[in-house]
């Protein structure tokens, strides 16, 4: 049965007196029909994994155990501290920081190979979207980063869907749009590994997911939650996203 998840992407937002007021109020919420993560700034995971009870994940990582890399964090600290979930792909990655399908597909493999589960990020930009190629590139950007995994690693896995184009560039992705790559997704998924795993398999939404539009998109037969951005900074607004269930 697939899980019912709404997760946090703080990026770099908040100071550390807003991230316990902010952490404070998110753990007062329990549903245990649905899975909260959030996705603070480093600086703030160990404040999260202490005085909470949410899931806690890592907005990026490095994908060697250790060794000379200023100012990075790998997987296996992570682990060791308690942290559940990390996220790679994320279209902000990509785009400003130059990740590579090729370095994506790494950091899949490390992440998994030391128990973290993945919320793997994919998506078109607005010229993929207008030349009509979405669904071409969203699948080869699956093909190249996560479809190279055994049935069982992908159980821990979560694919989560940024119609870029539509994030912060005044344009809508309508409800439809939404359903329909979520379904596409569930398909290759199914051809790849077949009906169980793909029955099982969570896809989020993550094109402006707020309170206003969640309960319409949670009811989308192949849309099982959503990874919101701004909303996550504003703890009444989470929760309202987490009760559209």
């Amino acid at each position: 049965m697939r899980k019912n998840i709404v997760a946090g992407n703080w990026k770099m937002n908040l100071v550390s007196s807003e991230a316990k007021m902010l952490l404070s109020e998110l753990d007062k919420f329990q549903d245990d029909g649905v899975v909260k993560i959030v996705f603070p700034p480093s600086i703030f995971i160990q404040e999260a994994l202490t005085n909470t009870n949410l899931k806690v994940g890592a907005q990026n990582f490095y994908p060697k155990e250790k060794g000379a890399f200023t100012g990075e964090v790998s997987m296996t600290q992570l682990k060791d501290i308690g942290v559940s979930y990390v996220l790679v792909g994320h279209s902000e990655r990509r785009m400003y920081f130059s990740e590579s399908e090729a370095f994506l597909k790494e950091k899949v493999n490390a992440a998994l190979s030391v128990g973290l589960k993945v919320v793997f990020c994919c998506g078109e930009p607005l010229d993929i979207r207008e030349s009509n190629q979405e669904l071409s590139y969203v699948k080869q950007q699956l093909k190249d980063s996560l479809f190279h995994l055994s049935e069982d690693e992908v159980k821990n896995c979560i694919i989560a869907y940024e119609p870029i184009w539509a994030i912060g560039t005044g344009k809508t992705a309508s409800v439809e749009q939404a359903e329909d790559m979520h379904a596409s997704i569930r398909s290759w998924v199914k051809e790849q590994y077949g009906t169980l795993v793909s029955e099982e398999l969570s896809i989020l939404y993550g094109g402006s997911c707020n309170a206003k539009n969640a309960k319409e998109l949670f009811s989308c037969p192949n849309v099982d939650g959503g990874l919101i951005g701004g909303a996550s900074l504003d703890h009444e607004a989470f929760v309202s996203i987490a009760k559209s269930f």
